[in-house]
């Protein structure tokens, strides 16, 4: 089957899988900052793990609305496809949330693994981070493949994202 005969979900489903890292844009009072960060799924929701006391988790904090990029780098305009990201970003507490966080983190990164359990100095800095969720309202599909500036939204309903 050709990728733009799939259900949109499943295309965004597999873009998501395919790729490791996204731009995260955070703000407040009218300032904005983006971040590159590394991800794991849970449904569409996206985990990171970052330090607490960083720009971005701090913003987080205060103002949990954020949005987000995926997209190789692309020199051909015409092959140009990427994810557009709009939704709520939150610190994991629970510590069930916090296992499966670090679960899923470490089945995808191994190096992770190593930091986890290496020697105390990577230990350290591993167990000083915490856990994050990104939870969307929408994810736009950008695909200049079926033509140009072609774009498609998927609403995610409250539950589908976790």
């Amino acid at each position: 089957m050709i990728m733009s005969e799939l259900p949109l979900d499943k295309r965004i489903a597999e873009f998501l899988a395919a790729h490791h890292v996204v731009t995260l844009a955070t703000g407040e009072d009218g300032a904005v900052h983006a971040t590159s960060l590394m991800y794991a799924l849970d449904g569409f929701s996206l985990i990171w793990m970052s330090d607490p006391k960083s720009r971005h988790s701090q913003e987080i904090e205060r103002n949990p609305r954020v949005a987000a990029t995926i997209a190789p780098d692309y020199t051909d305009f015409a092959a140009i496809r990427g994810l557009r990201i709009a939704g709520t970003a939150v610190r994991l507490t629970s510590a069930g949330d916090i296992l499966h966080g670090t679960a899923l983190m470490l089945g995808r990164y191994s190096f992770l693994r190593e930091l986890a359990t290496g020697p105390e100095s990577l230990r350290r800095e591993f167990n000083q981070s915490s856990f994050y969720r990104l939870q969307p309202e929408t994810i736009t599909l950008i695909d200049n493949t079926v033509k140009f500036g072609h774009k498609e939204t998927l609403t995610i309903s409250a539950g589908r994202g976790e």
